[in-house]
Order: structure tokens, then C-alpha cells, then sequence
């Protein structure tokens, strides 16, 4: 765990987060550390002083604040989500009739060209100067790049799902959002300043911002404004001068990761620790609630103020449910990439799991693809490194004792039994060791060449181009045989988030 800042200097057995405590901290051409690393949870133990080597390098990230506006600015605020929305479906108008005539639209520029010509001789455009103006030509270029991710979706230069058209928004059926681009935004203690807005309270301190503005190692590029259910938000995106450590404070730590639904993380470290943190499964929990609140809104008038109370406390639930859950992958996600260097992950495909209709709940319940994403940033923050799987690496099929692989295994079977060497282990538990040895194998990531990709003919594998992963005549399975596993000696912690 890394304390302090650049250009600060810490008294000696100063205490930092989760137990820790600074030897001593100097701050020159390479500034150099010596923490006394805890891991911060029950069983825990302290292990040796490290030395780290701070390197600052020019980040892009967001400081997120939720705002408490006065019922005026509350208004204002509306107003402008407003605005934005009539941006964007007058430009959508434009491409469109443009198309018609000419097969190509306008660009993010041109319909900014377009606009300016055009508001001060519509009459009824009047009230474009209520609001400010980044407010609509931030739209046009939210327009513009979704006309062109539309492009590269349709001539298959673009990853992900197939994009549709770009549609029009209507209020109530559209998030409410707009964004400034230029203009006076700063923030000090529990107020940020935005341009035409003013000065706006928040609910919680900026000062972690603040302090970073004040002495010239962060920048604010924009700030997007948005609402969920009844609370407003601003996301400030800013360009910070980071202090990552040239390695990690544990180097050399390795964990295998098994994401699942019974738990939410099983993690098995190169100590042979074994780490189980139960996910909230906050929707699961709140599903009576949930029923509740959908039927009340349904029998709700439409048009009517009734109804609009109801979909807001529908929606403040279903925002209830989305923080609980991002708050326990924070503290699950936070602790594994301050823990261990090397953390080994599966490629899952969350789209697939979620089209199983059995499965779809449970696994967007626990939010596999938020905890991948929240790994990749704070491994590299902490000087740490992700290893991500193959997608079809066999880790739940694969015996962590002799590298023996089963033909199938089904879901219901919790428990993993080796035919071969006759190991009984936890099937998480099993899959996460396999992911360890991975990393410890020096196995390629997501680019291999060969091998395994999907699965071939019985008894002939192809061979597989990847270092510790070759097959051998008379063994199956893409994982080379590794080290016994002896779980009677692994130490079990539980740690329930939530």
C-alpha cells in the first residue's frame, strides 16, 4: 500500500490504510518509499518492509461528486439536460435530411457551423441563451462520434456488439446529461463551480480534487453532469501527473482469481492462502421490494404526479442496488491489486453467460465485467500487473494436481474429483490454482498462437506455442502438470463486502 503524495514528505511511523505505516519517505529526483505491508483483513500477517521507486506519469481519470443544487439550480440543471437533448435531435434532423438529398451528413463542426447561423434568426429558438453554449456543442459531437461508431460497426472495423442508427431522445425515456467542454469548473471543500450554473453544493468533500488543482498536478479537461433516479452528479475528467511505483510492494506475489456466483472472488495465492469473498447479490435481495415498487408504478395513471413519484422510487431502488454492488467490487478489486503483483483472471464471456436465462440474474447480479475493468486500472496503479486467461483455458476442468483434464463437468459439481491422482477440492478453489499457475508458467495472455482456441478432436490436441503449456504423446489438456496440491493446508479467509 502506497502512502503519501509527490512532494510531501511523511513523518516516520506515520500510519497509512489497512495497518500500514510509513519508515520513511523522501521525495527527490526518484522518490522512494518503505511501507510496512498489512494485507487488512482478519488472519492477516504483517510480512517484510518493502522499498518502491515512485515514478509520476500523466494519467486521464474522472473525480465523481454527487451534487445537492437548491430547487433554482435544480432547475437549471434540467434546463440544460434539455438543451442537450434538443442539440442532439436537431443535428440528428439535419443528418438526416441531408442524407436524403446527398448520401453523406454533417460533421460534428458543420452542424456547429449550422447552429450558429441559424438560432439567432429562428424565432423560435429564443431561449438557446439561457443555457450555456459548450451545452450544444458537446451534443453535436456526442452526434458526430456516434455517427461514425455507427460506420465502423457496419464495415466491421468496430469491436463489441452491432450499432443501430442513432435515435432521437425524448425526456422521461433518455438519461438526462449534458457536458462542458471549456469554461470556469473548479472545486473546493463541499462546492464545485460550473460554468452558467454557478457554485453548487455537493454531499460529500471535494478536497481530494482541490488539493491536486492547488498544486498544479491535475487539470480539468471537461465535466459531464448527469442524473440517476433523484440524485445529480458531475464527473470531472482531469488530467493528473499519478505517482505509480516502479514495482510492487509484495514483488513476486502471484494470485489466481475465479470469478463466480456462489462467491463472488476465490482467490488462491503462491502461499497457498485462500481467499472467498462473498458477493451482496444486492438485486436478489431487494427483489420483493422490487416487484412491490413495478407493480405500484403499473397501476399508476399515466400522466399523472402519482405516477411519476412511483417510477422515482422505482428508479431510487434500482440505483440503491447498482451502488451496493459497485461499493463490495471496489473493496474486493482494491484489495487483491494492493496485495499481489501478478493477478490472474479468466476471459469470460459475460454476453453468453447472461443469454442463459437460468443464469442471466445471477450473473448480472455480481458483475463480472465491472470487477475485470476495476483490475486492469488498480493493478497498474499499484505497480501490479493482470494476466488475463485464454477464454477457453479448461481452469474448472483441469486438475491442479496433475494436470490431468476431465472431458466435462457441469455446473452442479461443486465439488472437483480428480480420477486420476484422486484429488477432492473445491471446483472454485481448484480453477483459481490453475489460474496461479498460469502466471507462474509464463503462458501468453489473450494473443497465443495455436493450441487449445476451441476444443478439437478427441486425442489429437494441437500443439500449443506457448511456454509450459506443450502436449506431450499420452497427456491431454492445454495446462502443463504442476506442483501437488494439498489443501489441507491452506488457511481459509472469509471476508463478506456488503
Amino acid at each position: 500500500m502506497i502512502c503519501g503524495g509527490a512532494g510531501t514528505r511523511a513523518k516516520p511511523d506515520a500510519p497509512g490504510p489497512a495497518g500500514c505505516r510509513i519508515v520513511e519517505w523522501e521525495v527527490g529526483e526518484s522518490a522512494r518509499l518503505w511501507v510496512c505491508v498489512n494485507a487488512g483483513f482478519a488472519g492477516a500477517r504483517v510480512l517484510s518492509v518493502a522499498e518502491v521507486t515512485l515514478r509520476v506519469v500523466m494519467v486521464t481519470q474522472a473525480y465523481r461528486f454527487a451534487l445537492d443544487p437548491t430547487p433554482a439550480q435544480q432547475r437549471a440543471l434540467c434546463s440544460h439536460a434539455g438543451a442537450a437533448r434538443f442539440a442532439w435531435n436537431w443535428g440528428l434532423a439535419a443528418c438526416s435530411d441531408r442524407y436524403d438529398a446527398e448520401s453523406k451528413w454533417w460533421s460534428g463542426v458543420e452542424l456547429h457551423r449550422l447552429w450558429n447561423q441559424i438560432k439567432r434568426t429562428d424565432p423560435g429558438l429564443g431561449w438557446w441563451s439561457e443555457n450555456s453554449k459548450c451545452v450544444y456543442q458537446e451534443a453535436f459531437r456526442d452526434l458526430d462520434r456516434a455517427l461514425r461508431e455507427f460506420v465502423r460497426s457496419r464495415n466491421g472495423s468496430r469491436k463489441g456488439r452491432r450499432l443501430g442508427f442513432p435515435r432521437f431522445k425524448k425526456r422521461g425515456r433518455c438519461r438526462d446529461s449534458f457536458r462542458f467542454g471549456a469554461g470556469v469548473m473548479r472545486c473546493g471543500g463541499r462546492t464545485v463551480t460550473l460554468p452558467r450554473l454557478g457554485t453548487i453544493a455537493t454531499h460529500e468533500s471535494t478536497r481530494k480534487l482541490a488539493r491536486r488543482l492547488e498544486n498544479g498536478t491535475a487539470r480539468i479537461l471537461s465535466a459531464t453532469v448527469s442524473r440517476t433516479a433523484h440524485r445529480w452528479h458531475v464527473s470531472f475528467t482531469v488530467q493528473v501527473d499519478r505517482a505509480i511505483p516502479e514495482r510492487h510492494a509484495r514483488p513476486g506475489s502471484v494470485v489466481g482469481v475465479d470469478l463466480g456466483i456462489k462467491m463472488l472472488v476465490t482467490a488462491v495465492d503462491d502461499q497457498g492462502v485462500v481467499t472467498e469473498i462473498a458477493g451482496p447479490k444486492a438485486l436478489r435481495a431487494g427483489l420483493r421490494k422490487l416487484a412491490r415498487l413495478g407493480k405500484a408504478h403499473s397501476r399508476k395513471q399515466r400522466g399523472s404526479g402519482n405516477r411519476a413519484k412511483a417510477a422515482a422510487r422505482l428508479a431510487r431502488h434500482h440505483a440503491r442496488v447498482a451502488d451496493i454492488r459497485a461499493d463490495a467490487l471496489h473493496k474486493a478489486t482494491g484489495m487483491l491489486a494492493a496485495r499481489y503483483e501478478t493477478v490472474v483472471v479468466e476471459d469470460l464471456n459475460v454476453t453468453g453467460m447472461v443469454a442463459n436465462r437460468r443464469l442471466a440474474r445471477a450473473v448480472a447480479d455480481q458483475g463480472f465485467g465491472a470487477a475485470r475493468r476495476m483490475l486492469e486500472c488498480k493493478t497498474g496503479w499499484n505497480g501490479g500487473r493482470l494476466v488475463v486467461a485464454d477464454r477457453w483455458f479448461p481452469s474448472s476442468k483441469t486438475c491442479s494436481g496433475c494436470g490431468g483434464r476431465k472431458p466435462s463437468l457441469v455446473l452442479s459439481e461443486r465439488t472437483y474429483r480428480c480420477e486420476v491422482c484422486g484429488l477432492v477440492l473445491g471446483r472454485d478453489v481448484n480453477a483459481a490454482i490453475n489460474l496461479r499457475e498460469l502466471a507462474a508458467s509464463g503462458a501468453e495472455r489473450q494473443n497465443a498462437c495455436g493450441g487449445d482456441v476451441r476444443p478439437g478432436p478427441a486425442g489429437q490436441p494441437p500443439a500449443k506455442q506457448e511456454p509450459g503449456t506443450a502436449v506431450t504423446a499420452g497427456q491431454t489438456g492445454t495446462a502443463a502438470a504442476q506442483a501437488t496440491a494439498t489443501p489441507t493446508a491452506d488457511t481459509h479467509f472469509r471476508s463478506h463486502y456488503g
